[in-house]
């Protein structure tokens, strides 16, 4: 697989596993040459709570995959998330032998080893050690000292960990389904290789990436990572929000959420109404669409007034000119970015990968598929396996895209009294 530069991406996720086989083409984009998916049941908030059921969710998405390019699926580069993961800031500096001869990367390892010695919390282990910034002597801010003459060279790095135990469980699923994990990377990480460019990494910008158990958060500011965290919070409390508030059955509500689902209620009309059918013979049921956009709008309302909490947290509300890039399942939630920019007071955006996508399904350049392209992007990065090599590819360029319309809802809500649905519409339903 690695002389044909063949790549695949693993997103193993609350609600989906996803397998993504992808190869660079001569113009630097992704080829997709296969993608499979399967219903994710064994995780829970990005953790891994049964092994055997997620075990079979990867086999079945890579294995659809693999069907679909026609190559056979050996190594994995695999996304990891979860509500156990946490970031902090430490320096470390080491004193040079010779202050004539220039620094060089072994200088840097040094520092880098340092970081790998820190005293953890029981049970976590270092994800990710990603260098902010270097001092040389007085000489703060450098990005890259290597080359530079002298004595004392200090580092400031961006530590992430997680449960060692959540990892391994990862590691465990992987092998067990006969595959071989090349690296573990941070899917908020992943998300915005895929999602972001150079300028808005330059000029300051948040990524909120909506999975369905969490809400990951990744600050950047000139061009580095600045903080990270995950949100308990996801596409899956909301459609608990929905069932509890409109008395509807789990998969009925989640159909609401994607169909006629609206982040601001305001957008509704009184007269939007949606008849589902009743449970078991019972009577129908009418649900009006604004009420629906009120359940929605209050969960989406916490998760961003959360974001806002994060943004404030990192020193750099007032440095973020790209404001927010919104991307994963939840992203595709009619009005988010108005509530978003409402909440926050930050412009904000939709990411989506298609821009990275030379050939390929369509199917793949949806904002729920950012980690899966952004897992593939990061494997393609040259040394990659190394994980003391890590840290460079987030300073890679990535290409970005602009927010499309939402024709999809616009075609799905009717205006009027009201309306029933098409028995095709009724049965999915039920």
């Amino acid at each position: 697989m690695s002389n044909s530069k063949i790549i695949v991406g693993l997103d193993i996720g609350t609600t989906k596993v996803c397998a993504i086989v992808g190869r660079k083409n001569e113009h630097g984009k992704i080829d997709i040459l296969g993608m499979g998916k399967a219903e994710s049941t064994g995780v829970a908030r990005g953790v891994v709570v049964n092994i055997e059921k997620t075990v079979q969710a990867i086999t079945q998405a890579v294995d659809e995959a693999s069907r679909k390019s026609n190559v056979q699926v050996q190594v994995v580069h695999v996304g990891i998330a979860g509500q156990h993961i946490k970031s902090f800031q430490h320096r470390n500096t080491i004193t040079r032998d010779d202050a004539e001869s220039e620094v060089n990367m072994e200088d840097i390892n040094r520092l880098r080893e340092g970081m790998h010695k820190l005293a953890l919390p029981p049970g976590d282990e270092i994800i990710h050690v990603l260098p902010q910034d270097f001092t040389v002597d007085n000489e703060h801010g450098i990005k890259d000292p290597v080359g530079m003459s002298g004595i004392r060279l200090e580092g400031n790095f961006h530590i992430i960990t997680g449960q060692m135990m959540a990892a391994k469980n990862i590691r465990k699923c992987v092998e067990k389904a006969g595959l071989t994990v090349a690296d573990l990377i941070l899917e908020p990480l992943a998300s915005s290789e895929s999602v972001l460019d150079k300028e808005e990494l330059q000029a300051g910008v948040c990524l909120v990436d909506i999975g369905g158990g969490t809400t990951d958060v990744a600050i950047f500011y000139d061009d580095v990572i600045r903080h990270t965290a995950v949100i308990p919070f996801g596409g899956n409390i909301i459609t608990e929000d929905i069932k509890e508030g409109c008395s509807v059955l789990k998969n009925q509500a989640e159909l609401l959420k994607v169909k006629f689902g609206s982040a601001m209620a305001m957008e509704n009309k009184e007269n939007e109404i949606v008849c589902i059918p009743g449970i078991r013979g019972r009577q129908h049921k009418e649900i009006s669409v604004k009420n629906l956009a009120m359940v929605i709008q209050a969960r989406v309302e916490e998760i961003f007034e959360q974001v806002l909490y994060e943004i404030k947290s990192s020193g750099l509300e007032r440095k973020l000119a790209a404001g927010i890039v919104i991307t994963g399942g939840g992203a595709q939630l009619k009005h988010i970015t108005h509530l978003a920019e409402l909440v926050t007071g930050l412009d904000a955006r939709i990411g989506y990968p298609h821009e990275h996508i030379g050939k390929g399904m369509d199917d793949v350049k949806s904002p729920m598929y950012s980690t899966g392209i952004g897992l593939v992007m990061m494997g393609m990065d040259e040394g990659s396996q190394n994980p003391e090599v890590k840290e460079e590819k987030m300073k890679r360029t990535a290409a970005g895209t602009e927010e499309t319309g939402d024709s999809f809802f616009g075609k799905l809500i009717k205006k009027g009294k009201g309306f029933m649905l098409s028995d095709d519409e009724l049965e999915d339903f039920k």
